[in-house]
């Protein structure tokens, strides 16, 4: 039937034909996806060697540093429990509404998250900007820190556990569970080894600082991971998911039940979800809700459409969806219960009845978790339990890094098919290294985190959210889930596509810039050359859209709007 097609050319998207109708035929047969173009179609699209395949892709990507790292911090810093309710609503109401569409786009089109942008061409632009820029480049700066400490903790004595003599009176040891060491305003020897040794901070006065040689070998150490699973494409990163899915599940799993027996366990879980009901009201809670949603399950960043855009045509993808987005929130819950069931039984052991918050925040307790005296007083060696901690950590930055360089490769590809996946995986790995090595300096992560973050990425979902509920037109993109899968979504999905979400969106952007202040590092000011380069990362991830919409409307400037 393919010979036969004839494409309309007045038609916006890119999934309408016209087809001649076999007699009796309804309107739904005659529809099939067709952006694919004729020399393009003689290369077949690789897919997954089964369904599976994808799911544990999906778990790896989406279960990660969000959930572990981010997770417990943010819910408590936002009332406890009543954080749960704005980031469920979150959960339901913006992200599996985004990862469900994503992996539709994916499935249906068979194309990378550029590509299917013939949707509306304006908006091609706009996704090169945001899968190229910047996302898979900042959350692999925590695998080599965790690959660091995973060395590191090969020791006799962890390095980070005792104060050094040169950090001074300042310092405390991080295994000390003494009531001083969390009384007088001290600061934990992880977080000093982390900043002096690691990082060789001398103070941001000075610049962002050279890059550390311990990071950069643990950095090439990665990269060389990454390129071992994605060098032949979808076959060896499928086989390789298994094991990125399923592993971390282990160790959580096991530290889980570890944490949750110990004596006053229940006291700080309970005090992580603690509910603080007046704080449910407050913007900056929901604003938090959803950069940690965002942040953790990782739509609009173009994996998910990438993953799926390797499946068979009728796959499930409604089922997958559910899974991902729920396995999501049990990760999340379960990391929370973890890390304070151990702070609660270090307050049980000083004889507190506080919990002490003050030595957790992200990027800075991880690291001191395996010397704390639960571990130390298990029967297994704590340089056991501190490897396999590390190691999970390198384990869920790896999934999530593998999508993202998937990602780029997908959009070479399919712009220029007869390249070997090899030799592109080859160059996406060298460069990504390259651009890496400014993220093992001291300060850049924080800069780069704060203008190149969730602000680009709330942005651009919120007009994605629009070319395909009001430009694409949402009842033919819910025509394009019927033909596919057999069944029309809910008039919920229509609703939240085309009303709910877009809103709730555009709420969240315009609290982020009322609310907008100055970015410091430790109550330090950045250099104004800094903030200048933090401004120019802001533009290069959102000028792209509306430079996207100025160039076609340029090109077809004799053409009406709809086409």
């Amino acid at each position: 039937s393919q010979n036969n097609v004839t494409d309309t050319g007045g038609t916006p998207g890119i999934f309408k034909l016209s087809v001649p109708s076999s007699p009796g035929g309804n309107e739904l047969e005659s529809k099939i996806p067709t952006s694919v173009k004729v020399e393009e179609e003689k290369q077949a699209r690789a897919q997954w060697g089964n369904g599976v395949e994808f799911l544990m892709c999906c778990v790896a990507f989406s279960v990660g540093l969000g959930n572990v790292w981010r997770f417990p911090y943010t819910a408590y810093e936002n009332g406890g429990c009543a954080f749960l309710i704005p980031y469920i609503v979150v959960l339901f109401v913006i992200d599996k509404l985004f990862y469900y569409m994503e992996m539709i786009l994916g499935q249906f089109t068979s194309r990378s998250c550029v590509q299917i942008w013939s949707v509306s061409p304006a908006y091609r632009l706009r996704r090169s900007g945001i899968s190229v820029l910047r996302h898979h480049l900042l959350l692999l700066s925590y695998g080599p820190d965790a690959l660091h400490y995973m060395v590191a903790s090969c020791q006799s004595v962890f390095p980070w556990s005792y104060c050094w003599e040169e950090w001074g009176s300042a310092c405390f040891n991080s295994s000390s569970t003494g009531e001083q060491s969390t009384r007088n305003g001290s600061t934990s020897s992880a977080d000093f080894y982390f900043r002096k040794y690691v990082f060789h901070e001398t103070g941001i006065e000075n610049g962002l600082g050279l890059p550390s040689w311990k990071l950069v070998l643990t950095l090439l150490v990665s990269w060389i991971f990454v390129y071992v699973v994605i060098c032949k494409g979808v076959k060896s990163t499928g086989k390789a998911a298994y094991f990125l899915a399923l592993f971390p599940y282990v160790i959580m799993i096991s530290l889980l039940v570890r944490a949750v027996t110990l004596d006053g366990a229940v006291d700080g879980i309970v005090f992580l979800f603690k509910p603080t009901w007046h704080k449910i009201l407050e913007p900056s809670v929901w604003y938090a809700a959803v950069t940690q949603s965002f942040f953790s399950l990782g739509v609009c960043f173009g994996a998910v459409t990438m993953y799926s855009s390797y499946n068979s045509f009728e796959h499930n993808v409604s089922r997958d969806c559910m899974i991902v987005t729920s396995l999501d929130l049990c990760t999340s819950l379960m990391s929370g219960a973890t890390i304070f069931g151990i702070l609660g039984n270090l307050d049980h052991e000083i004889g507190s009845d506080d919990i002490d918050t003050a030595s957790y925040a992200p990027g800075q307790a991880w690291p001191s978790y395996p010397t704390r005296k639960p571990w130390r007083n298990s029967r297994c060696l704590p340089q056991l339990f501190a490897v396999l901690f590390f190691l999970m950590l390198f384990v869920l930055g790896i999934g999530t890094i593998v999508a993202f360089c998937n990602v780029i490769i997908s959009i070479i590809k399919d712009q220029f098919p007869q390249l070997h996946q090899w030799k592109v995986a080859a160059g996406v790995v060298i460069l990504g290294f390259s651009i890496v090595i400014v993220y093992c300096t001291p300060y850049i992560l924080n800069l780069v985190d704060y203008f190149g973050g969730i602000f680009i990425i709330v942005f651009l979902a919120s007009f994605e959210m629009i070319a395909i509920s009001w430009v694409y037109d949402v009842d033919n993109f819910m025509d394009d889930v019927e033909f596919m899968v057999g069944r029309r979504p809910f008039f919920y999905w229509r609703f939240c596509w085309c009303y709910l979400t877009p809103l709730f969106l555009f709420t969240i952007l315009i609290y982020f810039l009322i609310d907008m202040t100055p970015l410091t590092y430790n109550d330090e000011y950045y250099p104004t050359s800094a903030y200048a380069a933090g401004w120019t990362l802001l533009a290069l991830g959102i000028l792209p859209f509306p430079l996207g919409i100025i160039i076609i409307g340029f090109r077809n400037r004799d053409k009406p709007w709809s086409n």
